[in-house]
């Protein structure tokens, strides 16, 4: 199956999750590619291929060769697409950039600029896949899933590839964060996978941040401000306070790299009660419980200062997969030589998010993260090179040639 033809195909179904519907999957629509990869995953030719009752699809492509010593390796992409922008009526279209601004609506309002998004140069001469300027794409993942199928159904045709078994699955709900709530990593029975979720050309990625959530409650004194002194308490105040003591050089704006972050992503207050949101991300683990004991620490200080009620609430969401993958470097080592064997740069990366990757990596799965060559996730002005997205699909079918090569009993 031709990969492109797979992505196009695959962009039209409305698969955007929903954060606050509380079920899963968080959208119909997931059920409606999901049960679509089915039937082309029957086409193709493989095995023991399920849709379970939260609508996770596995199938498997069994080994070709009787060497029992060759792990079972799977691919991994996600279902739905980001909450950030509409993914209904996705309308693709593929362009010859020649370089300079593509206009993607008729209008010309919505304009897609290297002036704004420089890496644009980097794709003169090559086709791309773009928005109508509406919608979002969909190559996070869609693309992921188009390369998981189209290498399948070309190791499938190529019988002369050896490789061990492989299990391919896709996930729902990976953009709100509950792709990896009930995978079954017994059921998949792989030693290691890939997820394919990855952005530029190249990007391979086995360390994320750990991260957590902190919700903040400031409860205050409200009586008339005419007769307020020494008696006011202002919530909203204090929690600006609050904000003002953590520091300002360690805000995602502030950031990148190895840098992690205090991000507040919502505040909502009056002189009685505010509350405040913020995201903690750290590479590092020690630092990150730094990050988290500071908020604690400014919380009792200002307590102390004020008298006032303030309680804060943090929960862990994830840690850095780094851990559960670098012990086992032959992974890495692969993926880094499927990569350079069609000619594409490893670009080793951190991921500066999160991943369902990692918590798979802590359910017993070690997972790092290759590209899909997708540009801009989330937003209108998303586009795809086509010559990426074909090399993400060799790649694929490199790792599982080259975990062969690697783990046959050598003569």
């Amino acid at each position: 199956m031709d990969v492109k033809e797979l992505f196009m195909k695959y962009v039209t179904f409305d698969t955007q999750s929903d954060e606050k519907s509380g079920k899963t999957p968080s959208s119909d629509g997931q059920w409606n590619l999901a049960r679509e990869l089915v039937n082309d995953l029957k086409t193709i030719g493989l095995e023991d291929i399920s849709l379970d009752e939260n609508c996770y699809v596995m199938a498997t492509l069994p080994a070709n060769t009787s060497c029992c010593e060759i792990p079972a390796i799977g691919f991994i992409a996600h279902l739905d697409t980001s909450p950030d922008m509409s993914g209904g009526n996705v309308n693709p279209r593929t362009i010859n950039y020649l370089g300079g601004d593509i206009a993607l609506d008729a209008g010309k309002q919505v304009v897609l600029s290297p002036a704004m998004f420089p890496e644009m140069n980097d794709y003169i001469g090559r086709e791309l896949i773009v928005t109508d300027g509406t919608t979002l794409l969909g190559a996070d993942d869609k693309a992921g899933i188009a390369a998981i199928v189209s290498a399948m159904g070309y190791l499938k045709q190529h019988d002369e590839i050896a490789h061990g078994k492989i299990g391919i699955a896709f996930t729902p709900d990976e953009e709100i964060g509950c792709g990896a709530n009930h995978f079954d990593v017994d059921k998949f029975g792989c030693r290691w996978a890939y997820t394919v979720d990855g952005g530029a050309i190249g990007e391979l990625e086995y360390e994320n941040f750990n991260a957590a959530v902190a919700v903040i409650t400031v409860k205050g004194r409200n009586v008339h401000p005419g007769t307020a002194k020494n008696k006011m308490l202002n919530a909203s105040l204090i929690a600006i306070d609050l904000i003002n003591r953590l520091p300002a050089d360690q805000r995602p704006e502030n950031t990148d790299g190895y840098e992690g972050f205090y991000h507040l992503i919502s505040f909502t207050g009056s002189v009685e009660e505010a509350k405040l949101t913020y995201l903690i991300r750290d590479h590092d683990r020690k630092l990150f419980e730094d990050k988290k004991q500071l908020i604690i620490s400014i919380i009792d200080s200002i307590k102390k200062e004020t008298g006032a009620s303030v309680s804060v609430e943090i929960r862990d969401q994830y840690y850095n997969m780094r851990e559960k993958v670098e012990p086992h470097k032959d992974i890495i080592d692969i993926a880094v030589k499927a990569m350079e064997a069609c000619g594409v740069k490893p670009l080793i990366k951190p991921v500066r998010g999160g991943t369902d990757g990692a918590r798979l990596s802590f359910k017993g799965l070690p997972c790092p993260n290759i590209f899909t060559g997708g540009i801009n996730f989330h937003g209108r002005y998303e586009f795809l090179p086509v010559y990426s997205l074909e090399k993400c699909m060799e790649t694929i079918v490199n790792i599982t040639r080259f975990t062969y090569e690697h783990y046959k009993p050598k003569m």
